[in-house]
Order: C-alpha cells, then sequence, then structure tokens
C-alpha cells in the first residue's frame, strides 16, 4: 500500500503517471482498459489510501482537502486528496477504469468529513461540474451523485445553514436535465409534515368568536394534504362547512380600498414570511389584512384544481352534487379575490394563468414526464459557410431537374414496359365500349361517359391520334368517338358512318354542277361546202335535261359523244362556248342557252 501511495501521489500531472502505476500494479489483462475484476481491486485499493489519508488529516487537524500541502513548495498548488482525486477522475475520463469510481470516492470523502470540510469538498466537486457532467460519466453516477447531495440536505440545518443548502439545490439544478425523473414527484405526494400549530382551547378575557378561529385555521389540515378528501364523505363535509363559515365572514366584512393601501403589498414582500402567526389575539387584524385573504382564498383554488382533476379517478363518493359545491365554491372564491383590494381583477388573472400552467406540468408527469429539451446546433466556423453554397437547380428544384436528366442517365428508360405513357384511343377506349354493350347488363348511371374527366382526356387523345373519329363528336357525342373496331357487333351497325342531310345536299350540288354542260350543250351541225358556197346553218334543237326536273342524266357514251362533236365544231370555227351563237351569214339563225332559236323566241 505505501509503495502504491507514493506512486499514486507523486507531483506532476496525472496524464505522466496515472495509467503507468495502474498497469504497475494492477497487472491488467488489456493494456489501456481493465475488465470486472480489476476494476473492483483498484476501487479497494483507492477507498483504503483515502481513508488513510482523511484519518491522518484529522490527527493533524488540518482541513482534509489541504492536508500534505507544502507551504514551501510553490509547484504543489494542493493537497494530497484533491490530488489523488484528480488522478482518478483523469482515469475515469480518459475510460481506463470504471466511470462511477470517482462518484463513490466522493460519496465516501463527505461521509468521513465534518461539514465544515463538507464545505470544501463540495467546493472541489463545483469546480469539477463541467466533467461530472458529461454523458459517459453522468450516465454511471448520476444516482450515487444525487445520494451524496441528498445526504448532506439532511445533515444540514435549514435554518443555519441555508447558503450552503441553496448551493447544493443549484448543483443538482445545473447537473441534472430539466426532465430528470428523480426531481419530479410523479405520485404528487404532499409534504405532511408541514403542520400548522394554533390554539385548541379559548383563553380568558378573548373579546373575537374563538369558533371562528378555529374553523378558518382547521383547514390548513385539508390544505395540507387534499388527498384526505378523496377519502371519506366525512371529510368532505366538514371541509365544505367550515369553507362556507370562513367565506360568508369574508363576504360579510368586505375590504375597502383604504384599507388595502394601507397595507403595502410591495414593502411586505421584502419581509416575507412562509407561515402566518396563529395567535387568537391577531384574529382581528388579520381579518383586515388583504394578504392574509388572498393567502387563504389562493390555497382553496390550488386544492378545487386538484379535487377537479380527482373527481374522475379516484374520488370514491364522487357524484353530480360534489361537483356542483365545487363548482360554486370556487365562484365565490373567484369573486371574492376581485373584490380584495388593491388591484382584486389583475391579481386574479395572474393566479388563473399560474394554475393553467401548472396543468401543463401534471399532464407532463402523467405521460411519464418526457425530454423536450434541444440538443444545441454545431457552430461552424465562417469558412465553412463560406463553402457551402446553396445549389442552384435548372428547374427551380431537385426533383424536377432531376426529373429532367432522367432520360440522359437511363437511356433504357424510354424502352421501359413499364414506364408512364400516352394510351391509345383502342385502349382508352374499351372501357366505354364494354359499357356500350347491352350484353354487359351496366346500368346507364355507372357508364363511363358520365365521367367528365375521362371523357376529356379520351377526346383529348382522339384529337391527336384519329381526328375522323374525333368529327363524330358533333353528331354522335363521345360514344361515335369509340372506334368502331371495339365495339360489339349489335352496336357497330348503329355507330357506322352515315350521310347526314348536310352531305347528301353537298353531293347533290356536286352531280347537278358536272351535268349542266352536257344539258346546255346544243348538237350543230355545220356543214361546209369543198366549192365555198359557205356553211348550210342546221337547225338542231334539244330539249334541256334537268335533274331537278325528273329527268336522267346522260350515259357515259352520250357525254363521250357530245364531247366529240363540241370539239369538232370548235376545229371548224363555228362554235363559241363562251357566249351564244352568232350567224355567219344571213339567214342563219343563232340558238339560245335554253335551246330555242331566235325565231322561237320572237313567236
Amino acid at each position: 500500500m505505501e509503495d502504491f501511495k507514493k506512486a499514486i501521489l507523486q507531483p506532476g500531472p496525472p496524464e505522466n503517471f496515472a495509467l503507468q502505476t495502474v498497469q504497475e500494479f494492477i497487472k491488467p489483462q488489456r493494456q489501456t482498459k481493465l475488465v470486472q475484476d480489476e476494476n473492483q481491486l483498484l476501487e479497494n485499493m483507492l477507498r483504503t489510501l483515502l481513508q488513510e489519508l482523511v484519518s491522518s488529516a484529522a490527527q493533524s487537524g488540518e482541513p482534509i482537502m489541504q492536508y500534505g500541502q507544502s507551504i514551501d513548495d510553490e509547484e504543489s498548488s494542493q493537497g494530497l486528496i484533491p490530488h489523488l482525486l484528480d488522478v482518478v477522475l483523469y482515469l475515469c475520463q480518459r475510460e481506463h477504469i470504471e466511470g462511477g469510481m470517482i462518484f463513490q470516492l466522493l460519496e465516501d470523502l463527505t461521509e468521513m468529513s465534518t461539514m465544515r470540510n463538507c464545505k470544501d469538498v463540495f467546493g472541489y466537486i463545483e469546480g469539477k461540474q463541467d466533467i461530472l457532467g458529461k454523458q459517459e460519466l453522468f450516465a454511471r453516477g448520476k444516482l450515487v451523485m444525487l445520494r451524496t447531495c441528498n445526504q448532506l440536505l439532511r445533515r444540514l440545518s435549514k435554518a443555519n445553514d441555508v447558503v450552503f443548502c441553496g448551493r447544493i439545490l443549484m448543483f443538482l439544478a445545473h447537473f441534472f436535465p430539466l426532465s430528470e425523473r428523480s426531481a419530479v414527484n410523479i405520485k404528487g405526494v404532499f409534504n405532511t409534515s408541514n403542520e400548522t400549530k394554533y390554539e385548541k382551547d379559548p383563553p380568558e378575557g378573548i373579546s373575537i368568536d374563538f369558533n371562528y378561529y378555529k374553523t378558518l385555521w382547521s383547514l390548513q389540515e385539508f390544505f395540507c394534504n387534499p388527498a384526505s378528501l378523496t377519502v371519506a364523505p366525512a371529510k368532505w363535509q366538514k371541509y365544505t362547512s367550515s369553507l362556507t363559515v370562513v367565506l360568508d365572514t369574508f363576504e360579510a366584512q368586505p375590504l375597502s380600498e383604504e384599507e388595502g393601501d394601507a397595507n403595502n403589498l410591495e414593502e411586505e414582500a421584502a419581509s416575507f414570511n412562509i407561515k402566518y402567526l396563529t395567535s387568537s389575539n391577531l384574529m382581528g387584524l388579520e381579518l383586515k389584512d388583504p394578504s392574509f385573504r388572498r393567502h387563504v382564498l389562493v390555497q382553496c383554488l390550488i386544492v378545487f384544481d386538484y379535487l377537479k382533476v380527482m373527481t374522475t379517478n379516484s374520488l370514491q363518493f364522487s357524484c353530480s352534487c360534489q361537483k356542483e359545491e365545487i363548482k360554486s365554491s370556487e365562484e365565490r372564491v373567484k369573486k371574492l379575490l376581485e373584490m380584495t383590494p388593491p388591484k382584486g381583477k389583475d391579481f386574479l388573472r395572474k393566479i388563473e394563468h399560474i394554475l393553467e400552467r401548472e396543468k401543463n406540468w401534471v399532464w407532463w408527469k402523467r405521460d411519464g414526464c418526457p425530454p423536450f429539451e434541444k440538443q444545441p446546433a454545431e457552430k461552424k466556423s465562417a469558412q465553412e459557410g463560406n463553402k457551402k453554397r446553396r445549389p442552384r437547380w435548372r428547374l427551380g428544384n431537385k426533383e424536377l431537374s432531376q426529373l429532367w436528366k432522367w432520360a440522359d442517365q437511363n437511356p433504357n428508360a424510354l424502352t421501359d414496359p413499364q414506364r408512364v405513357r400516352t394510351p391509345s384511343i383502342t385502349e382508352y377506349w374499351k372501357p366505354l365500349a364494354e359499357d356500350m354493350d347491352p350484353a354487359a347488363g351496366i346500368e346507364a348511371e355507372y357508364h363511363h361517359k358520365n365521367n367528365r374527366v375521362y371523357c376529356w382526356k379520351g377526346l383529348r387523345f382522339s384529337a391527336r391520334q384519329d381526328l375522323e373519329g374525333f368529327s363524330k363528336f358533333t353528331d354522335l357525342g363521345v360514344e361515335g368517338v369509340v372506334p368502331l373496331e371495339i365495339l360489339a357487333p349489335e352496336v357497330r351497325s348503329k355507330y357506322q358512318a352515315k350521310p347526314s342531310d348536310r352531305s347528301k345536299r353537298a353531293k347533290k350540288e356536286e352531280v347537278k354542277g358536272g351535268s349542266q354542260p352536257s344539258e346546255e350543250a346544243q348538237v350543230i351541225q355545220v356543214a361546209s361546202e369543198n366549192d365555198g358556197e359557205g356553211a348550210r346553218p342546221v337547225e338542231a334543237s334539244a330539249a334541256p335535261m334537268e335533274t331537278d326536273a325528273g329527268g336522267t342524266p346522260p350515259t357515259a357514251e352520250e357525254e363521250q359523244k357530245l364531247n366529240s362533236d363540241t370539239d369538232v365544231g370548235q376545229e371548224a370555227g363555228q362554235l363559241e362556248t363562251d357566249g351564244p351563237l352568232e350567224p355567219d351569214r344571213e339567214g342563219v339563225e343563232t340558238v339560245t342557252a335554253d335551246g330555242e332559236t331566235d325565231a322561237e323566241a320572237d313567236i
């Protein structure tokens, strides 16, 4: 042990000798990390060494955290025990030994020290708070540290060691996270040890109503433990009757604004006491004190909030009458708070806000105290921030740009049978063709033609792929656009192409225009004499041929013969097609367009 003591307490920083000393005395299986048995052996050696140092410090009469510190040696600025704790903390931080060993040594040190020395020990703990609070150490020793602080609080006097108690509570608040369950009253247990003592027997010569005095202070029993009201109906009846007496007295003796101004609440807050005096001689003054009334009424509101939550859970005698009593009493209390000067309405509004926030804590504890801390964001240097620029996408965002480049990156996408493509009109109109088949037996209200989106898309496809079928939409509607090859035989004949009246009229005009030259043509035979006597006029009149009058059009042979005769006449220079015929000599009669001669026209 002496060799280990000299080796572990040698001067200098712990990183120079700590691990080497442990390897020399423990001889671990691994070079940098001890196993469970080796950790237990080292812990026993360190606890024994710590006990010897504390015993030696007590015998010398020096403070334990300053024992072994040399005044002449300026390099040594701390005692042996802090140096030992630094060595163990270094090994725990580097994970060479078990992380909870430092917390165990601190607990032993506080148990072996007096309260005066405990202040110095706790000062060391406060100085190493950042290292002890790291996750790898905190997870191993948080319960040991909590037990150590609670033991210190139990040993301290709440009256004489208020500052030290405050230091311990502040350390626990910073050391443990806000959502730590060990610091939360999960079950909502009340501090029943906070008992209010008051006079049970009336003093002699008292001038006040002693029964009212006892009734007022008896409410503190229920305020201290509201859960007792949910156990038996008798206590609930006693509480409601006592509360009614107190509220009636407050209403019968309202406070004026002058009395409220006389009691300066701001000055009272500077000299605030935890509890009021319960002497019966002060009863008259306390009734005129607005602060005293507010404390009593706020306690009533806290009890009502607790009962409203417990009414639906564990209140055994819960019924509609109890709920009505709670509601009516709560309204009376709020009304009295508004009437209590100064600024009663503002005070009531603040109290309601506080009670509403308190419900959030109740719900949080009911849900198992889930953590709500957010991890701090990592701070990045300005150079790293300048290097990273926001990407600029060609089409506005990443998805559209990637879709634009998709075909280039994957050439097989265009030939993939699973790719999304525009369907053919035969495939698209197939559901509507099945609806049109009478054999299918589909009712008209379930036809696809009633779907406007389906019809609109189909018309767009037909306009691009089948313009002829798209033209049937005007006469036959959407069903006429469906290709004929996918229709049933009995339905196909209904939607086959039939000439409409307009098409018939157009065809009739074409036929009439084509037959007109043959009807107006006149066969004129002109004989040319070889002796130069001139041409002999031949009168040829043909009856007009009109298809509208019921005549039959000429055949192909007749039209060919007529065209040949016309060509012969044009070659002879005796016929003009652009105007009426005029005679070349006297006595030759012209033929009109109607097939009549001039002589006949004159008659």
